[in-house]
């Protein structure tokens, strides 16, 4: 197994400690982060996230530029990041840090695109890449899930919340790269069975 694929199974073993730091009462105390105050075991759960976030990027970068894509790649990277970010925003759900129905629209997009790259795949159609939006989309969930961590750290002495004004945005992402999905794999769907 090669370095990036070893980098994106981390990922996916990271995604329960990552849970298990957010969803047990560890009473550990509070971390003062830059003049914001955060639960240590949720500071310390950031921090696995922003970790499990940056191999998404590590793992791509190296196989691209050492040779080091495999079928076992293409198919693995993209569902570990999508168990990492489903997991983050089901708990911000659960902790009433979010409104859940943004988090069913963005989880919905998810699946959907997921089942028709699965339908491409089945059809031999290949493999739809990820367009600019929705690699934006995956950034600004994921900043968006770190500054929930964090407590909106830098931002607390705003009106707004920045955590929320980027899940909004990554909804809009979410909404308009799954609809430029569709539309480049919809051929899919005017395929005869016989």
């Amino acid at each position: 197994m090669n370095l990036a694929n070893k980098l994106t199974i981390a990922r996916i073993f990271m995604i329960p400690m990552f849970m298990v730091l957010l969803t047990k009462d560890f009473q550990w105390g509070t971390v003062d982060f830059f003049g914001t105050s955060i639960d240590q075991a949720q500071f310390i759960a950031g921090w696995v996230f922003i970790i499990a976030s940056f191999t998404d990027f590590l793992d791509g970068w190296i196989a691209r530029n050492f040779d080091q894509a495999t079928s076992f790649g293409a198919f693995m990277d993209p569902m570990a990041d999508k168990l990492l970010v489903i997991a983050a925003l089901i708990l911000i759900v659960q902790f009433n840090w979010a409104p859940g129905w943004v988090i069913v629209v963005i989880i919905s997009r998810e699946l959907m695109v997921t089942g028709l790259r699965v339908l491409l795949a089945e059809q031999s159609q290949g493999i739809l890449a990820a367009a600019w939006p929705g690699k934006i989309k995956t950034v600004t969930q994921m900043l968006s899930i770190i500054f929930y961590l964090f407590n909106d750290v830098g931002f607390t002495n705003f009106s707004w919340s920045i955590s929320e004004i980027l899940l909004y945005i990554s909804m809009l992402l979410t909404v308009y790269s799954g609809a430029e999905y569709f539309w480049h794999g919809c051929f899919v769907f005017k395929t005869n069975h016989e």
